[in-house]
């Protein structure tokens, strides 16, 4: 069933065909288009890449889709929190239309096809995660398409996604420039994501303390301290404050996600990590040096 959409003080579009209608029109008025992808369940770093697109052009779309092709079948689709009513309201004076439409608006009948990159892909997100970016890159290549934006902005948060998206728009001669948007913390520095509400509060103190682990770490290999030898060492600090695993935590290339040689990384490095705390699978990320 539709939601209804009277209250809303920003336009939606559900369909593709009435997305690029209203996108084309504003083309005719000489008008520049960005894109800010979501899951919904809005928050501060949702926001600040509306208003990061903002700078850049007349008019931004956000689309609000919660992709099941990129969840696996143990992962959190049907418990992902849907908040329509209260992102079209966050978006108020913000953004200029919200673009949610259904999983067989996107994925009709007959759907068949589905991108899958190498390389970036394959570590991190890619071995905890096997499906996962080919349902993003999949999901991600349409809305561009659909919408053909001038600009598409995506959080540093999700930096191996990020990279991924850059890799594909770079691969497919797809005319649209990618832009990353810092991460937005909490108070604690905890990152924002819509996941953040599942924690409990003793949850939330102990996931306060992850990035400040991932901040000393990244410092101590930025000193010089082998990579094995620092990791190693945290994952042990993350595990002691409750975590129920680490997925990872690696410093790789910051642009390939490539590992370094010899333990010690050669410049443009980044530290990664996804650990698991209660029924909440958090990542974060932020560079060496």
């Amino acid at each position: 069933m539709a939601l209804d959409t009277s209250s809303y003080k920003i336009p939606v579009a559900r369909t593709v065909a009435d997305l690029r209608a209203t996108i084309a029109d504003w083309r005719k008025q000489g008008l520049t288009v960005g894109l800010v992808p979501t899951m919904g369940a809005l928050h501060d770093g949702h926001l600040s890449l509306v208003d990061l697109v903002k700078t850049k052009v007349n008019r931004c779309v956000v689309s609000i889709f919660v992709n099941p092709t990129q969840f696996a079948p143990h992962e959190d689709l049907d418990a992902y929190p849907r908040t329509e009513a209260a992102d079209a309201e966050k978006l108020n004076r913000r953004g200029d239309l919200i673009f949610a439409p259904t999983a067989n608006e996107m994925y009709p009948a007959g759907y068949a096809t589905t991108i899958n990159l190498s390389g970036v892909t394959g570590p991190l997100e890619g071995e905890a995660r096997p499906t996962h970016f080919a349902g993003v890159a999949t999901v991600v290549a349409k809305l561009l398409l659909q919408a053909l934006p001038d600009v598409a902005a995506f959080g540093e948060k999700d930096w191996q996604q990020l990279q991924v998206i850059r890799r594909m728009v770079a691969d497919l001669d797809i005319p649209v420039k990618i832009l990353g948007g810092a991460i937005l913390r909490e108070a604690d520095g905890l990152a924002m994501s819509s996941r953040n509400v599942y924690l409990s509060a003793e949850e939330r103190e102990a996931a306060g303390q992850l990035n400040i682990i991932l901040r000393e770490t990244a410092a101590e290999i930025a000193a010089g301290k082998m990579i094995s030898t620092a990791t190693a060492e945290s994952t042990k600090r993350i595990i002691a404050l409750g975590f129920a695993h680490v997925d990872y935590l690696e410093v790789r290339d910051a642009a390939s996600l490539a590992a370094f040689d010899n333990d010690k990384t050669t410049g443009g490095a980044r530290i990664l990590v996804a650990a698991k705390i209660g029924k909440t699978r958090l990542i974060d990320n932020m560079p060496v040096g």
